[in-house]
């Protein structure tokens, strides 16, 4: 496993509801980020809970994180160390409930 690989595993093991994002949860950077904090707020998620890395300040995270879930699009959502998906399927998720429900079982 790679220096980076290793780092984002290390993130995505150490933060119970970790976003991979352009921008952070005050200032997202790109719609579909946005998008993303604005439902996990939706399901009840204070801001704080949420760790975020923005991809942006760190091209090895960005394309690092691509490789490590296999999934080409950022944000990226993991939850108790596993990967949700990104806004599309977060929305889906939300439109269900299920994503509300895997929050709240965290």
């Amino acid at each position: 496993m790679s220096n980076t690989q290793q780092r984002i595993d290390d993130l995505v093991k150490n933060n119970d509801i970790l976003l991979f994002m352009k921008g952070n949860a005050s200032f997202p950077q790109c719609g579909f980020s946005g998008r993303a904090i604005q439902i996990l707020k939706a399901c009840g998620v204070d801001a704080k809970s949420i760790a975020t890395v923005n991809v942006l300040e760190d091209q090895e995270i960005r394309q690092g994180i691509k490789e490590y879930s296999q999934w080409p699009t950022i944000p990226q959502l993991y939850i108790k160390g596993e990967f949700v998906g990104g806004s599309d399927i977060m929305m889906e998720m939300y439109e269900s409930g299920e994503l509300k429900q895997m929050l709240a079982a965290e």
